[in-house]
């Protein structure tokens, strides 16, 4: 049910709020042990980045932290184009392609990422990055952008949070304070011992301390799509997940804190779970128009 909503339908930017999506379909699709190649394609990803390196390995797990609490688009791209290549009927090792097979690997994941999107009753979502990056695809004889809507990403939120059958995985990861972890090298036999590389990241998620209740959130930006957050949050037996997009523009960065926080508030004021005494309901006669009976009663 939606409580509150203003422009909820509006096609907008979302930044890296998308890599929900990411992150989700990722467990869904993959293994958190898979050990995931970089491309060159990878490693030229733009900031913020983790500064990853062709020929270098990371468990998929890892990268999931990286892409959650640092928001890495590297990651993403490293991400996506590992499990995009199959889908892509390309090589698995991704050090070994072309910056076209790259690029087709990382849409293929894109179009799954659309795929599921509908699977969650999303009418106005058009994933091209695994990042957030703006980007447009002309499609159908249509240039599309990057885009999505407050009442999809919450869904998609809704969804990661509270359905997924990784649920539980993607809170844990979006929850976490911080993680370290290290590359990986791999040795004659082809096997993965951990390498010299270290990798620090912390969750940039404010919220998760700004309100009780708070179970998970990813923020995002762009100089197009301005400062977006996505969050699930739990309390009094009431599930609620909110959403804002284009939540203003440099040096207006609190407002994304701000405008969750009002809608959080809202929800959590002004509704409850109150059950039913269904035995003693007395259920009112409904009128029938033109049937065999003039009224029907509804029963327990």
């Amino acid at each position: 049910a939606v409580l509150y909503e203003k422009n909820a339908d509006e096609r907008l930017g979302i930044a890296s709020t998308t890599k929900i999506m990411t992150c989700v379909l990722a467990l869904e699709t993959g293994n958190p042990e898979d050990v995931l190649p970089v491309s060159s394609y990878a490693a030229r990803q733009p900031k913020v980045h983790m500064g990853v390196q062709k020929g270098e390995y990371y468990r998929m797990e890892d990268l999931l932290y990286g892409l959650m609490l640092e928001s890495y688009n590297d990651a993403a791209v490293v991400i996506a184009e590992y499990y995009g290549s199959k889908a892509a009927g390309l090589s698995m090792d991704c050090s070994l392609h072309t910056e076209e097979e790259s690029r087709k690997a990382v849409l293929t994941f894109a179009r799954k990422m659309n795929e599921k999107a509908k699977e969650i009753g999303c009418e106005n979502t058009f994933f091209i990055t695994p990042n957030g990056l703006d980007a447009e695809l002309e499609t159908d004889g249509t240039q599309k952008q990057h885009s999505c809507t407050a009442t999809d990403l919450a869904a998609i939120m809704r969804y990661c949070a509270f359905m997924s059958p990784q649920k539980e995985t993607f809170l844990t990861i979006t929850r976490t304070a911080s993680r370290q972890f290290y590359s990986l090298k791999k040795a004659q036999d082809g096997t993965f011992e951990t390498g010299t590389r270290a990798v620090s990241a912390a969750n940039h998620n404010a919220f998760l301390q700004m309100m009780d209740g708070m179970l998970s959130g990813k923020t995002g930006f762009t100089g197009k799509a301005g400062y977006c957050f996505v969050g699930a949050a739990k309390k009094n037996g009431i599930t609620l997940t909110s959403c804002v997009l284009a939540s203003g523009w440099p040096p207006n960065k609190s407002f994304k804190w701000s405008d969750t926080k009002s809608l959080m508030d809202y929800g959590f004021f002004y509704f409850q779970k109150t059950p039913l005494p269904v035995q003693n309901l007395a259920l009112a006669k409904i009128p029938v128009k033109d049937g065999k009976k003039k009224f029907v009663s509804l029963k327990p």
